[in-house]
Order: structure tokens, then C-alpha cells, then sequence
């Protein structure tokens, strides 16, 4: 009987540890390059901990055959994967963004290492992207990717069937609120640098004699800086209601 306890114990453990390790290899904050992988390893092991025994009542026992265990794992982990990625796909909302604005503001070519996005971009995509992540640690919001998680044990039970066409759903539409976001956060400077370019060509007309893009090039960067500093508060503010309100919808609905 102890024997049977301890191994039951054990596997809810494992089980739980492939979703919530899964998901936190790609939250926000969690799955960053720069986090050391173990530390996210004893992360996950110490939220599986704290998870299994409020859930264990709803997961499957031990299967019979390997072919069995491999499918409830592959779920789990896909599972967890999706969850990660939805959070992933909104932050970079942002990193769009601050291309878009380094577009319009001159600084499209000024490329610095993207540590959230483990790739080179844009230094205000860098900037947008490190002040996003830090928000949503100061505002408590992580606790909502972590309480997500384990909440779609409600929505997705251990060894069901997982819905792939419900999933995919939600990605498109995740993806294409991203881009949203993108947009809403770049259109201020959309708008700065249409009457920009506008003043540009008429003072080409009007003074051909001006050397327009000597004058126009440090100009642009600071009118562009000028208003990053003006909107910013309001930009960042904007993708964190953005977010948890996503999320809450989501995951908390019901």
C-alpha cells in the first residue's frame, strides 16, 4: 500500500512538473536566456511541489503501456508549451513596436543584443521590451502567468484530448492582438513622422538650396526621442492592461 502511495505521489509529481516546467521554459521573466537553467529547473520543481497536491485529485493514474505515457506527456508538455508561447507572443508586441518606432524616429539601424528576444534588435525594442518584462514583475502580474497554469488544469484535464483546433484559435487571435498592440503603441510616431516628412518635402521645394537630410536626420531623432519620452508612461501602461486583461479573459472567465 505505501509502495503504491509513494509511486501515485511521484508520477502526479512528474506530471505536474512537464506542464509547469514546459510552461515556465517560455513565460516571461521565467524562460529568459539569461536566467540560468537551474534555477528555472528548481523553479519548477518547487511550483509542481506547491501545485500537485491541489490538483492531484484530478489526474490520471499511472498508464499500463509506455505508448500510454508518452501521449500524457506530450500533452502536458503541450500544454505548458501554449501557455508559454501565448505570454511570449504578447510581450513581443513591444519588440514590433520598437521597430516600428525606430523606423519612424531614424534609429532603424541602431541594432543592440536583445536579451528577451534572444536576438539582435532595435535599441527601443530593447528598451520596450526589458521595461515590459519589468512591469510585469513590479505589478504582481507574473503571479498571473504562474496562477494561468495551474488553472488550466480546470480547463484542460490530464490525459484529455487536447483541442488542437481551440488552440490554434487562440494563437491566431493572440498573435494578431499582438500586432494590434504593435500598432497602437507606434502610432503616435506614425503620425509625428507622416507631418515630419511632409515639412521635409515642402522645405525641399521652398529652399532648394537647404541641405534637408543633414538638417533632418537630428532632428527626427530627437522630435522622435522627445515623444517616446512623452508617451512612454502611457505606452507601457496600455500593454499592461493589455496583458493581464488577455490573460483574465482567457484563462478566469468563468
Amino acid at each position: 500500500m505505501l509502495d503504491e502511495f509513494l509511486s501515485f505521489n511521484l508520477f502526479a509529481l512528474f506530471l505536474v512538473f512537464a506542464r509547469v516546467g514546459s510552461a515556465l521554459m517560455l513565460l516571461p521573466g521565467f524562460g529568459e536566456t539569461y536566467v540560468a537553467p537551474r534555477v528555472r529547473l528548481l523553479l519548477a520543481i518547487a511550483v509542481a511541489v506547491l501545485v500537485t497536491p491541489v490538483v492531484e485529485s484530478g489526474l490520471p493514474g499511472l498508464p499500463e503501456s509506455p505508448f500510454q505515457l508518452v501521449l500524457l506527456l506530450f500533452g502536458e508538455v503541450g500544454i505548458g508549451i501554449f501557455f508559454g508561447v501565448l505570454a511570449r507572443t504578447l510581450l513581443a508586441g513591444l519588440f514590433v513596436a520598437g521597430m516600428l518606432i525606430s523606423y519612424q524616429i531614424g534609429l532603424a539601424n541602431a541594432f543592440v543584443n536583445d536579451l528577451t528576444a534572444a536576438q539582435q534588435g532595435s535599441i527601443i525594442g530593447n528598451f520596450l521590451t526589458t521595461t515590459g518584462l519589468l512591469l510585469l514583475f513590479v505589478t504582481n502580474t507574473h503571479h498571473l502567468m504562474l496562477a494561468s497554469v495551474i488553472e488550466s488544469y480546470s480547463l484542460f484535464e490530464a490525459g484529455s484530448v487536447l483541442p488542437l483546433g481551440d488552440f490554434a484559435h487562440t494563437m491566431t487571435f493572440m498573435v494578431a492582438q499582438s500586432f494590434v498592440l504593435a500598432a497602437e503603441i507606434a502610432a503616435p510616431f506614425f503620425i509625428i513622422g507622416m507631418v515630419f516628412y511632409l515639412g521635409l518635402g515642402l522645405l525641399g521645394r521652398l529652399m532648394p538650396q537647404v541641405q534637408v537630410f543633414f538638417i533632418a536626420m537630428p532632428v527626427q531623432i530627437s522630435i522622435g526621442l522627445m515623444i517616446l519620452a512623452i508617451t512612454g508612461i502611457a505606452a507601457l501602461s496600455w500593454f499592461l492592461n493589455r496583458f493581464q486583461e488577455h490573460f483574465t479573459g482567457l484563462f478566469f472567465a468563468g
